[in-house]
């Protein structure tokens, strides 16, 4: 007699197969009866591998006729839908019937596969658990695809109450969802085979001392992850550079925060080395700096070199690309070993690269246009080297050349 306990650990196993057979395998069965009546009966009762040729027929006709109706569902009733799901308003409906396709094709198959063990009688236990497991796959496959899909949602419900991060938030929910989503669906699997599930993670108590010490970096990353969210110190888009990893941020993930460097690169970083180490945020910055030294030939006047300086400092007060609110240096600096130095020092409106490098060129156009108009010359570095006439030197002192 069981005890209490026992009864409380029985498990039922979940059966979810049987229930899609569409009674196809009853048919087929009843269809074989005339053949095995007939004058062909000898040849179709003819047995390979213990299953006679009949139900072998039958299994494979049904298999080829179930894998027709997957291709003939997935051409006419989901492209159907996808059409119509074009004249509403949303695209999400598109997004959902996309997500669904690649699970409903492959839950024909499995129909496919439990039909024919069927209908040659080979369909044991280990077989049945096994296509309850791939359907319970299938089924949260499909949620998993859906809960993608629906990715948007997710964003725009971030989005009430933080719109500067609803992008970030939104990724860590559906992060967060599809993790419990597969957790149901791994206890579902287990529950296949007959495992009891509660007794299950009850016993996980035991070892949970050596699972929280071996979790404790992913612990680390975890709260890493909250605690980026919460400072709001990066976003997606931005570019950062962080512990000498510099690039692009693609994702902020519960673990890890994937960044793309300019070499095209993809580089996983753990959120604890991003949230415990100093963040350099370019984008942020909001202008981007302009320094330069030019130099100028040693036979600039001081004329010259005034209205240079001059002319220099009021392009660039005068340029619409100039950040006029932060510093702006024009400056005859020194006296350098080939040339006279002027030091620029400036910031342009934007800290768009493509957008700095176009206006820096333009600056670099319009200097030398200055340093032209005031028949100047630009300087590089030489040197002058005087040579004293040796036959000269030797005469004067008594000496004669041979």
């Amino acid at each position: 007699m069981a005890t209490p306990t026992q009864e409380q650990n029985k498990t039922t196993s979940l059966n979810v197969i049987d229930g899609l057979d569409m009674n196809l395998h009853t048919i087929a069965q009843d269809a074989l009866t005339p053949l095995y009546n007939s004058e062909y009966g000898t040849f179709f009762a003819y047995q390979i591998f213990n299953i006679p040729l009949a139900q072998l027929l039958a299994a494979t006709i049904i298999f080829l006729f179930v894998l027709m109706l997957r291709k003939f569902f997935t051409l006419l009733v989901l492209t159907t839908l996808q059409k119509l799901a074009k004249y509403t308003t949303t695209y999400y409906d598109d997004r959902i019937i996309s997500a669904l396709k690649a699970p409903i094709r492959f839950a024909f198959v499995v129909i496919a596969i439990h039909l024919f063990f069927l209908i040659i009688f080979q369909e044991t236990q280990t077989i049945k658990n096994i296509l309850n497991t791939l359907i319970v796959y299938d089924v949260f496959w499909a949620i998993l695809a859906v809960t993608e899909a629906l990715r948007g949602l997710a964003h725009q419900f971030a989005g009430r109450f933080s719109s500067d991060l609803s992008k970030e938030v939104g990724n860590f929910m559906i992060t967060i969802l599809k993790i419990l989503i597969m957790g149901v669906g791994l206890g579902a699997m287990l529950q296949v085979w007959g495992i009891n599930v509660t007794a299950l993670v009850a016993s996980l108590g035991i070892g949970g001392l050596a699972f929280a010490l071996a979790a404790k970096d992913a612990a680390s990353n975890l709260f890493g992850s909250f605690s980026l969210l919460a400072d709001k110190s990066i976003r997606i888009g931005e570019w950062i550079k962080v512990n000498g990893v510099e690039g692009t941020v693609e994702d902020i993930g519960m673990r890890t925060t994937k960044v793309r460097s300019f070499g095209k690169s993809l580089i996983t970083v753990p959120n604890q080395i991003v949230a415990n180490n100093p963040i350099e945020n370019f984008s942020r910055r909001g202008v981007r700096r302009i320094k330069m030294r030019i130099g100028l030939t040693y036979d600039t006047s001081s004329t010259q070199m005034s209205k240079i300086v001059e002319e220099i400092k009021y392009m660039l007060h005068t340029h619409e690309h100039i950040a006029q609110k932060e510093t702006l240096l024009v400056n005859f600096e020194s006296f350098g070993d080939s040339a006279l130095n002027i030091f620029i020092y400036t910031f342009t409106s934007t800290a768009n690269w493509a957008r700095y490098l176009n206006i820096r060129e333009d600056i670099h156009f319009k200097i030398m246009k200055i340093v032209e108009d005031n028949d100047a010359s630009f300087a590089f570095p030489s040197q002058s080297i005087y040579i004293e006439e040796m036959a000269k030197h030797e005469k004067n002192n008594g000496l004669t050349l041979k």
